[in-house]
């Protein structure tokens, strides 16, 4: 494996836990917005959600081009290498 596709696979791992944590921090404002909901303090909840939904569908679908950027470098590797 060349340093190139290892390079590319380390930065597709870590942007997909970066875009994990962004994703899971707007879950937990939701979650707490929630909470505040139930215990006082509404007027935060629906825009919280939206940014956690939001966040979540931007995440995946960054998450799923990395992916495929990924893989497309692995694959024009192994055809260069054979």
């Amino acid at each position: 494996m060349s340093l190139k596709v290892e390079i590319i696979e380390k930065m597709a791992a870590l942007l997909t836990v970066a875009f994990g944590l962004v994703a899971a921090l707007a879950w937990n404002g939701a979650i707490r917005a929630v909470f505040a909901e139930v215990f006082g303090d509404p007027d935060e909840l629906l825009p919280m959600i939206v940014y956690a939904v939001t966040v979540t569908i931007v995440a995946v679908i960054v998450i799923i081009w990395i992916a495929k950027v990924a893989e497309k470098g692995k694959e024009t590797e192994e055809k260069t290498e054979s």
